[in-house]
């Protein structure tokens, strides 16, 4: 039985903290009183997968078994999620591969051969070859690619079926093999309550068009007792009644525990008051080396990490019946109750995030990382009050992929130059963006986001945004995090002196700790 999360009152025994920013760590000491959110140690992993996995496929929730679905002639669809989720990226073999070879060896047994598999990559970029054979395993992609194993395109009218319209009028455009398949069995790692995995499989199916139902909000108020992102989850909930009145959706749920880093950074998941001597020359050595690496090779190292995540759950069944299930292993792994909102939140931001895996974090990342991913990590009410202040840790290098991201360029350059307002973004730009052929073109032949998929990213930092009062960066780049609509500083001290403005000189403070993940359940 592993420890329950722990909220620390920073005393003056209180040892600096760890915090995440960017490419590195540093030790940070917290204003007295400071609350500081740890999530329970890592929860036992499942100590024989691939029984588990057997036993998952064999009795779902809400189903028949898997095998009882299939007879010879089924037109099976296996769609499994990107490696937005888990960041970092799990080592191999990643449990995708594990689950999605025991489902390729029911199908053999029932006499399927009609079998394709999708990556359900929404407006994300296209998966390399590399990375589509480390989700799915060498003998599945040496046996399915390139024509039986592939990635959505949102972009290919020729592979888009219109399945109908929802009640509040959104036109649901999904992947036409999807839509014509017997069976969908989706795939699905969870790592938090929405960005984690928790949307159902059509969410990375939809056309471009359908997409902006789900993503394309500006505004949409954050409501208290209600999860984050309601409105993104009601219409996900009902474009998937949509496909699942279709057809037949076949849900198979893994949780994985907060193993995020190898074991020489192990010092990560310990109370820096429990760090041992060689705990403490671990941090030092790592942080030395990390400093004298040059950026290139330093940013390398960091993207080609891979997390030794166990798995410590696996639920299939019918998707509404393992929901529940699924997002209370996440909660079990994760989640720390908190007595009341604060007047400031405080964020380390790691180096990557679920748009930027092997790739670069740039300055419209970074926000949606810190107001999208982090601002969201808790249960029934924000961990800052409304009006108050959110301090991030990260250096918002002024630094894009070219190839992973030219529509974030363009949007950074010429678009939050003028307006940084969700509304006017709306209507003024997102339509250029989304239409544009260049922009069409690299997401569909090569590896870039689709053109609107900035919007989506800003529009979710923004309600966040106008929640609070005031966001300030330490230690950032001080035209990018200028030119997103927020401050910087260059300490803690000095952050906090600037949010006197907004909280006052005794205000309270919590620091959401990471790594490893943290959700807060704020009472």
């Amino acid at each position: 039985m592993s420890r329950p999360g722990f909220v620390l009152e920073v005393d003056e025994r209180t040892p600096p903290l760890l915090v995440h920013e960017g490419e590195g760590f540093r030790l940070e000491r917290f204003p007295l009183g400071t609350q500081v959110i740890y999530p329970p140690d890592a929860v036992p992993g499942v100590p024989d997968l691939d029984a588990a996995v057997d036993a998952a496929l064999a009795g779902p929730e809400g189903s028949a078994p898997l095998a009882e679905l299939l007879t010879p002639g089924t037109k099976l669809t296996i769609v499994f999620n990107d490696l937005s989720v888990p960041t970092p990226p799990m080592a191999a073999p990643d449990i995708r591969s594990r689950i999605i070879e025991a489902v390729l060896e029911v199908a053999a047994a029932t006499s399927v051969d009609d079998v394709e598999l999708i990556a359900a990559t929404g407006l994300r970029r296209r998966l390399t070859p590399a990375e589509l054979r480390s989700l799915v395993g060498d003998r599945i992609y040496a046996s399915f690619h390139p024509d039986h194993l592939r990635c959505h395109d949102a972009e290919d009218r020729a592979t888009l079926t219109l399945i109908g319209s929802t009640d509040e009028g959104e036109d649901v455009e999904v992947n036409t093999r999807v839509a014509d398949s017997d069976l969908v069995v989706f795939v699905n790692v969870n790592v938090g309550a929405v960005t984690g995995g928790a949307l159902s499989c059509v969410a990375g199916l939809l056309s471009a068009a359908s997409s902006g139902h789900l993503y394309g909000v500006p505004g949409g108020e954050i409501v208290a007792g209600a999860l984050p992102d309601a409105g993104l989850r009601a219409a996900d909930e009902r474009m998937a009644a949509l496909l699942e009145a279709k057809v037949k959706v076949f849900r198979i749920d893994s949780t994985l525990d907060n193993s995020m880093f190898p074991s020489r950074l192990s010092f990560v998941y310990k109370r820096e008051w429990e760090w041992s001597l060689k705990d403490q020359g671990a941090f030092l050595t790592a942080q030395r080396a990390n400093s004298l690496t040059p950026a290139k090779l330093r940013h390398r190292l960091w993207h080609n990490l891979r997390a030794p995540y166990r798995v410590t759950g696996i639920t299939s069944g019918e998707p509404g019946a393992i929901r529940t299930r699924t997002l209370a292993q996440v909660d079990a792994q994760q989640r720390t109750e908190v007595s009341g909102q604060s007047d400031i939140a405080v964020f380390g931001l790691p180096y990557s995030g679920p748009y930027s895996v092997n790739s670069i974090t740039n300055p419209v990342l970074v926000a949606g990382l810190g107001l999208g991913e982090f601002f969201n990590a808790y249960r029934g009410r924000p961990l800052v009050r409304r009006g108050g202040v959110v301090i991030l840790y990260h250096p918002v290098p002024l630094s894009f992929h070219p190839v992973h991201h030219p529509s974030y360029i363009d949007f950074y350059d010429e678009v939050l130059a003028g307006t940084t307002d969700p509304s006017t973004l709306s209507q003024k730009f997102e339509k250029q963006f989304a239409q544009d052929e260049w922009y069409r073109h690299l997401y569909r032949n090569s590896y870039a986001f689709h053109g609107v998929h900035p919007f989506h990213v800003w529009y979710r930092a923004c309600r966040a945004r106008d929640y609070v009062g005031d966001v300030i960066c330490v230690g950032a780049d001080r035209q990018a995090a200028a030119r997103l609509g927020f401050r910087t500083a260059s300490t803690l001290a000095d952050a906090l002196e600037m949010a006197t403005g907004s909280v006052g000189r005794s205000p309270r403070i919590a620091y959401l700790h990471n790594p490893p993940r943290t959700l807060a359940d704020v009472r």
